[in-house]
Parts: structure tokens; C-alpha cells; sequence
């Protein structure tokens, strides 16, 4: 009976040992969020696996001359509006690439399987930080798991680590070797949604675009008519952000505006899937709900199909006086 006891302290203090050098020998981003802070990326800047991707556009009034003013070092730059994160088929804009389209470009970027990307927006606004939200869910949809978004973006990164810049261009990547592989349970096409808003009650539509678009008094310039999916919910995607500190609010607050959602399918779209891959991220990433889909053709694809129904009622008194308490509470 001794000798198994000891052999049986033998055996615990091996398997404790091989957890412990196995907890030591994990990546560190193995324990990365979804959003990271800056003090995070500073501390793991250097790691092997970190590939940092600066996303400065046209929406956020840089480029890549903005980039080479001053950027995270080590980081890297690509376009979001003009590098393929999003792509345009049959008249419709903002598109998911094609699987190969989207390998081609992590590739390029320097990504394999085992790279942790973090995104950096520029942090000036709700409609910048969609651009990181948007390449976040691509990379998910794409099968890549391993990629964080920086919270505050680049505003916030030069304001805690002014001593922390980097001018000039960025040095190549070493070509990645990514593979895409699809997970459609992240992503909802037309005739998926068009069978939701034919069958109430199976999922929740969540409209992240402003009050006068939900509302029919104003439409995106590409789409067809003004108005909105049948039985949608509005939580505009700017609710989701603090305007004075340039970052998504707290959780605490987030739980609070996402507060009607439940077990069923949710379908989160807006008019090209920008604003929409900001209520994604929030409602899936952030606070953990797992059947959230987002329809990148949004309604942009919807109103092209003239077959399809659209809600253009006006707002009621009731959503008036919501609207006004809400405004009032913001």
C-alpha cells in the first residue's frame, strides 16, 4: 500500500510538473482578449508571434502618409478601404473577399497559423473603429483565431507611450503561410435573412445604423430605397462607443444597451456590414453571446432585390420619446 501511495505522489508531482512547464512554455497571447490595451501591446510588443496592422484610411482621414508620420513600431500598414478587407461583386459594395482573396492578403501581411494579430484602428471615432471590427470578423470568418484590437487605436497608444513611435516606412513581412478556412456560422447571406423575417421570432435583427436611416428619412447613397428589414431592433453602433475617451465603453454599459438579446440568432447588419461589425464585436467578443451572425450586404444587397419586403414607417411617439430619453441619458 506504501509503495502505491508513493508511486502516486511520483505520478502527481510529474503531471504537475509537465502543467506547470506547459503553462510557462504557452504563448503569452494565448491569454490575450479580444481588446487589448496598450499597456498589454507594450508589454508583448516584442513577442515572436505579435504582427501589428495599422488600418489608417480615407474613414478616419489618414493613409499610409499619415503612418509613416508616426505608428507603432514594428507595426505594419494596410488600407482598409483599398487592400481587399472588403470587396464589391454585381453592384454591391463591401463584400467579404473570397476565401483565396482574403489568404492571399494575410499572406502579404506576414500571417500563418500561429500569428496573434492586433488590430489598430485610429482611434478617432465609432465609424474608424468599424474598420478594425470589420478585419477582426474577417479574420474570424476566415478561420484565424488568434487576433485582438487595440483599444483607444493609435490616438491612445500615442498618448500613454509618447516615447514609443516610430517614423518611416514599414520593413516587409516575411510571407505567411494562412489558410482560410470558411466558418459560416459567423456569417448570414440574403436568403438566410429573407427566411428569418419570414419566420418572426427566430432571430433578432439588429439595425446598427442612425435613428434617420432606420427610420426611412435617409439612405446609404448605394442603396436603392430608404427604409429597413422587417421586425429589425435599432442599436446604432455609436451607442457602443465613448465619443470623449475614443474607446467602447465599459462592459457594464455595453450589457446595458445590448440588453434585449437572448438565446435565439442574431442577425447584425447596417448598410454595407461597417457599422454592423461594431454591434458583431461587441455582442459576440465582447459579451460572449455565441449565435451572432453578421450579413456583410446589409442593405445595400436587400434593397437590390426589389422582391424583398422593407419597413419604411416613420418613428412612433413612443420611439419618439425613447429616442429623446436616451439622448438626454447620453
Amino acid at each position: 500500500m506504501q509503495i502505491t501511495a508513493q508511486k502516486f505522489v511520483a505520478k502527481m508531482i510529474i503531471l504537475g510538473t509537465f502543467i506547470m512547464s506547459a503553462f510557462i512554455m504557452a504563448p503569452i497571447t494565448a491569454f490575450a482578449t479580444p481588446l487589448v490595451s496598450a499597456a498589454w501591446l507594450s508589454e508583448h510588443l516584442n513577442d515572436e508571434n505579435i504582427t501589428v496592422i495599422d488600418l489608417r484610411n480615407k474613414i478616419d482621414k489618414g493613409n499610409y502618409e499619415t503612418f509613416l508620420e508616426g505608428h507603432i513600431p514594428g507595426a505594419i500598414h494596410s488600407n482598409y478601404l483599398t487592400d481587399g478587407w472588403r470587396v464589391g461583386r454585381d453592384g454591391i459594395v463591401g463584400l467579404l473577399p473570397e476565401a483565396e482573396q482574403f489568404e492571399s492578403l494575410a499572406r502579404r501581411l506576414g500571417v500563418s497559423a500561429s500569428t496573434h494579430v492586433v488590430i489598430v484602428p485610429a482611434g478617432v471615432s465609432s465609424t474608424d473603429f468599424g474598420s478594425s471590427a470589420r478585419a477582426y470578423w474577417t479574420f474570424k470568418v476566415f478561420g484565424h483565431e488568434h487576433v485582438s484590437i487595440l483599444d483607444g487605436g493609435f490616438a491612445g497608444w500615442r498618448a500613454n507611450y509618447p516615447d514609443q513611435i516610430e517614423q518611416g516606412p514599414f520593413v516587409a513581412p516575411e510571407a505567411g503561410d494562412f489558410v482560410a478556412q470558411f466558418q459560416p456560422e459567423l456569417y448570414i447571406g440574403t436568403e438566410d435573412v429573407a427566411s428569418y423575417v419570414n419566420n418572426p421570432g427566430e432571430a433578432v435583427l439588429v439595425d446598427g445604423r442612425n435613428t434617420s436611416q432606420f427610420y426611412a428619412e435617409a439612405k446609404h447613397p448605394k442603396a436603392e430605397k430608404a427604409g429597413r428589414i422587417p421586425s429589425a431592433i435599432l442599436i446604432s453602433q455609436a451607442h457602443a462607443y465613448a465619443d470623449d475617451e475614443n474607446r467602447l465603453k465599459s462592459r457594464e454599459e455595453l450589457e446595458n444597451i445590448y440588453d434585449d438579446m437572448d438565446d435565439k440568432t442574431i442577425v447584425s447588419y447596417c448598410n454595407t456590414g461597417h457599422w454592423a461589425a461594431t454591434n458583431w464585436f461587441v455582442m459576440s467578443e465582447v459579451l460572449g453571446h455565441d449565435n451572432v451572425r453578421l450579413y456583410d450586404g446589409s442593405m445595400v444587397e436587400w434593397t437590390a432585390h426589389s422582391d424583398l419586403p422593407l419597413d419604411t414607417s416613420a418613428m412612433s411617439n413612443m420611439d419618439k420619446l425613447k429616442k429623446l430619453m436616451g439622448d438626454l441619458l447620453s
